[in-house]
């Protein structure tokens, strides 16, 4: 195993088994072929054609495009096409689009996203601390009653970005929740660009960005989680955070693309590595 593998794992995907899914002219993700057949009910809503699934013509305002596809969303819940319901909204933009500054075509469940293999978001924050002149990551460990990955190593704070809030206040609420971090300390974040994936799922395509944020802590700072969904922290050299990285699968998988990407753009990772441009562009999809 290898830190490439934890990419490749993450951008294992195949279009063809795929049809686009579009509002207007817009593509804002995929359904699986196998999948299709499920739609059939709801043709007030979707138009189904040999090349593509859509969204119906009439479908013109952002709140009706909602209203219809949580009426769909719900109904394939209820199916047990999808599974899961989180009772989160996440917003809806074109696929290509790796911005949140233009306003959603509609919002949808946050559950029903892979199944339409729309892109979701969402935020993730390296809290770091100094040791000696090398860096110390707080890992976080997820409860073993998480909805996703449970018991899983995490990223000191993470989390979807739902419609309706900016991924820095995003940030800050996700902070203080999961690890009892105060607003004047949250505000020292710096963004630090973004990651991105496309994989296959059982559930459908998942495509993803990720925002993520440097946090320096200073050295007597302890994360405590407040909302039930970790189960604890720890603080771990970067080398040895690589490690679990490379050799384990100890870490919820888009986590360690975010670790990866701290690792380069601090030097902890060299350019002399031979994986080392494959590594660079492999975060990105």
């Amino acid at each position: 195993m290898s830190l490439l593998d934890r990419i490749a794992e993450l951008n294992a995907h195949d279009f063809s088994n795929y049809l686009p899914f579009f509002v207007g002219a817009a593509q804002i993700g995929w359904v699986a072929r196998e999948s299709l057949p499920a739609l059939s009910p709801y043709g007030g809503t979707l138009e189904v054609r040999d090349d593509r699934v859509a969204l119906a013509a009439g479908l013109v305002v952002a709140r009706s495009r909602t209203r219809a596809m949580e009426k769909v969303a719900r109904d394939l819940h209820a199916r047990g096409a999808i599974a899961g319901w989180r009772g989160e909204t996440y917003p809806v933009v074109p696929l290509w689009d790796r911005e949140l500054s233009t306003p959603p075509l509609f919002a949808i469940e946050r559950a029903a996203v892979p199944f339409f293999g729309i892109r979701a978001f969402g935020i993730h924050v390296n809290g770091f601390v100094r040791q000696g002149g090398r860096y110390a990551l707080w890992i976080a460990r997820r409860s073993d009653s998480a909805h996703v990955h449970p018991g899983k190593l995490d990223n000191m704070v993470a989390g979807g970005q739902p419609a309706g809030l900016s991924p820095f206040d995003n940030m800050a609420k996700e902070a203080a929740e999961e690890a009892d971090v105060a607003a004047d300390v949250s505000a020292r974040a710096r963004p630090a660009g973004f990651i991105s994936y496309c994989v296959e799922t059982p559930q459908g395509l998942s495509t993803a960005t990720m925002f993520v944020f440097d946090l320096e802590l200073a050295p007597d700072f302890v994360p405590r989680n407040t909302d039930g969904e970790l189960a604890g922290f720890e603080c771990l050299p970067v080398e040895e955070v690589l490690r679990l990285v490379a050799e384990t699968h100890e870490f919820k998988p888009n986590s360690n693309l975010v670790i990866i990407d701290f690792s380069i753009r601090h030097g902890v990772l060299s350019p002399d590595r031979a994986d080392y441009a494959a590594l660079v562009k492999g975060l990105r999809s």
